[in-house]
């Protein structure tokens, strides 16, 4: 437990200064690109976001759980299986992307070299995945807090250093503002695979016993994919999110480019506001997936009761206070962004959505260090899919518009929160007789 809490408090305290600095990385992009444009870069990030999915395969999680619940004479044999079976994996996503994203329609609107920058990601992301869930599974949390510090410290330097020296149209500068996010990328895989391979070279030197790497294959996948469809529906559903609002906002009498600054203000600025806290759920997700791997694989059933009863009271901790920031302070903090902006407004109705957003978090770590990855998928569908239904039917009421999106919103949080908890409650055995992911 010693090593979870030092984990967990080097990982939070970096994690909020890497928050501070994404915060500022937001308010840059407003001043920059304007209303509008920060409405096109917001509505292009979920595509991003899907991409980055694709390519990382979710290796850091499944790589993490084996580290985590074997001993350390496999690690070597099961790196080697690894880094083959990702190189194989990231040619195949290269080709595919060669062919696909020239055809995708979602960039229509932007600068034409944005398809190509985007292709660069792929093998970036995919090589920092292995040392990352490596470094997790290991228990390295230091250099995982270093490399989340410096995604949001390098890109926030390289768009001071473009904006500050140059002035850009709001389809380059969009374009300018997702470069600075690839060479970000790009600057935490060389901070990752030079520590990796120092790493190996220690695994070189230990004892080892070679594994299969047919056994390899099959036990990444068996947490990977699930893991990657459960990522891929997330980032669906966010690259369908500005689409689906703009939509319903449309057919509720609003003009198109009033629809695309509205999802802006609410996806750049109360989102920006409302997620910040989450650094403290995403760090506890870091350091809980090896952690529960390993307290399950050991059937410590009593001690994973006593840590989820302790994440859930950290979390009521925190989230409390945040929450009556948000909606007591709503216009200050929006005002940091736009003046007068409607988006203090979408931050107090958000406060359900934000509040029980900071337990799932924590609870989906739960799922799949007890191996429960496909409840967590078939929670999120059934969550997902009641939210969108309610954000496009009440949205498209010239009544609510941003009133019924969000209250969709609120809804599916809620929901998602419940199952979670219900489900990891009846994996550990409390007085359930039934599981919410039979419901299908």
């Amino acid at each position: 437990m010693n090593t979870f809490v030092k984990g967990a408090t080097l990982l939070i305290v970096v994690a909020f200064i890497g928050e501070c600095l994404e915060f500022l990385v937001n308010m840059v992009l407003a001043r920059e690109l304007g209303e509008e444009g920060l409405g096109l870069y917001m509505a292009i990030l979920p595509t991003i976001v899907f991409l980055v999915v694709i390519a990382s395969m979710e290796l850091p999680i499944s790589v993490s759980k084996f580290i985590a619940e074997r001993e350390k004479i496999y690690h070597r044999s099961m790196l080697q299986h690894t880094v083959r079976l990702t190189a194989a994996f990231t040619v195949a996503c290269i080709l595919v992307a060669l062919i696909i994203l020239p055809i995708l329609p979602v960039f229509d609107d932007y600068h034409p070299m944005i398809r190509w920058g985007l292709l660069l990601l792929i093998p970036i992301i995919s090589f920092s995945s292995i040392a990352r869930g490596y470094f997790m599974g290991a228990r390295h949390m230091g250099k995982i807090a270093i490399a989340n510090f410096l995604r949001r410290a390098v890109q926030l330097i390289l768009l001071i250093m473009v904006y500050q020296f140059f002035s850009f149209e709001t389809e380059l500068a969009i374009f300018i503002a997702l470069c600075t996010l690839i060479a970000t990328e790009l600057v935490v895989l060389l901070y990752l695979l030079a520590n990796f391979f120092v790493a190996a070279k220690k695994l070189k030197s230990q004892p080892y016993t070679p594994i299969s790497g047919k056994t390899v294959r099959q036990t990444l996948l068996a947490v990977s994919l699930p893991t990657t469809g459960l990522r891929i529906f997330h980032a669906a559903s966010f690259a369908i999110k500005p689409f689906l609002i703009k939509e319903a906002l449309v057919r509720a009498g609003m003009i198109e480019q009033m629809a695309m600054i509205q999802y802006g203000k609410l996806a750049g600025v109360a989102f920006t506001i409302g997620f910040f806290p989450a650094f403290i759920a995403h760090s506890l997700l870091i350091i809980l997936i090896p952690t529960v791997s390993e307290s399950y694989s050991k059937k410590d059933i009593d001690g994973l009761w006593r840590l989820l009863q302790k994440i859930m009271l950290i979390t009521f901790i925190y989230a409390v206070p945040s929450i009556a920031v948000f909606y007591f302070f709503s216009d200050s903090l929006t005002n940091l962004f736009f003046e007068a902006s409607p988006a203090a407004v979408y931050l107090k109705l958000l406060v359900p959505y934000f509040f029980f957003h900071f337990f799932v978090i924590p609870m989906q770590a739960f799922l799949i260090g007890l191996g429960m990855v496909k409840d967590a998928f078939f929670h999120s569908v059934w969550a997902t899919t009641i939210s969108f239904i309610l954000m496009f039917v009440l949205g498209s009421m010239p009544r609510l518009q941003m009133d019924g999106i969000i209250i969709g919103m609120n809804t599916g949080a809620v929901l998602l929160t419940l199952m979670h908890y219900l489900t990891i409650r009846h994996k550990m055995s409390e007085p359930l007789s039934w599981r919410l992911s039979d419901v299908r």
